[in-house]
């Protein structure tokens, strides 16, 4: 039995775009000529890859495994593209962005842009194992997180070097001190970041390291939301300073005895840094 391709192409936009009618406009197809497609798919090999809940689907078991597989032709397609595009003298195709946080590839992208008006990128965001998994799994071309421990498999650039700060609410008894000692926060409430995030394993290094145990915590699962919650008064938050913007419902206060720190990189699969979109990417990066 053969494998149709347009019917894998089918299924992978389903399960990239969660849904049959974002992965219609994403191929330009009609919704039903999509479903059809996957319908023949599960038909001709006997299985299920999706289950209908209501008005929408839920990738199976079965169907995570084919997804991991399809990313890789996704990935190998779009290569394809650049080298022949590249044949004419042309620098065209996608390149798709995956980021810890907008402020550090946000910049980048601009000149990127200008640069080469004729890519099409995307950017999405995720915590850094997220970002790291994307990475290995040709989800994403170019991953921008923090403190990347060596790998043979990655080539890495330094983007910039940041420290953790401490985020207090304006009216809170902190907001008018220049530093906090690492050991104060044993008497707050601390407002951390979900299991996964660099800030949070930063911090409790530190913490483990210093042999201060925290109280009450909270975890909250993005940056945003722990700007809100301490600006609401439920706690004291850790952020990178870079991340702590503008905002004159917060203070920020330096940790005091101690430099928690933390290296923003971008990266990609090494053996894909020949792709003409990756490697433009990395040559727009300021030296370091």
């Amino acid at each position: 039995m053969s494998i149709n391709h347009a019917q894998l192409r089918a299924f992978h936009a389903v399960a990239a775009e969660g849904g049959f009618t974002r992965a219609a406009a994403a191929l330009h197809v009609t919704q039903p000529t999509l479903s059809a497609q996957v319908k023949e798919l599960e038909a001709t090999w006997g299985i299920r890859l999706f289950e209908r809940v209501g008005r929408g689907v839920e990738i199976t078991e079965l169907g995570r495994a084919l997804f991991a597989l399809t990313a890789r032709l996704a990935s190998l397609e779009g290569e394809a593209e650049q080298l022949l595009a590249s044949a004419r003298g042309l620098l065209r195709g996608q390149l798709r962005v995956m980021a810890d946080a907008p402020h550090h590839i946000i910049p980048l992208l601009k000149p990127f842009g200008t640069r080469y008006p004729a890519i099409r990128f995307s950017l999405t965001f995720g915590n850094t194992s997220a970002t790291l998994a994307a990475l290995h799994d040709r989800s994403c071309d170019v991953a921008v997180l923090p403190d990347l421990a060596p790998d043979p498999r990655l080539h890495q650039a330094v983007l910039r070097r940041d420290r953790l700060v401490l985020c207090v609410a304006a009216d809170h008894r902190w907001a008018r001190r220049r530093a906090v000692p690492l050991a104060d926060l044993a008497s707050e409430r601390v407002v951390l970041r979900e299991p996964g995030s660099t800030t949070r394993a930063l911090f409790e290094a530190a913490l483990a390291a210093a042999g201060v145990i925290l109280g009450e915590t909270i975890d909250i699962g993005s940056r945003e939301a722990v700007r809100e919650a301490v600006a609401a008064g439920l706690g004291v938050g850790v952020v990178l300073g870079s991340e702590f913007g503008h905002d004159r419902r917060l203070a920020r206060v330096a940790l005091g005895g101690v430099a928690i720190e933390s290296t923003e990189y971008a990266a990609c699969l090494r053996e894909r840094l020949s792709v003409r979109t990756v490697e433009a990417f990395f040559a727009l990066l300021p030296p370091r």
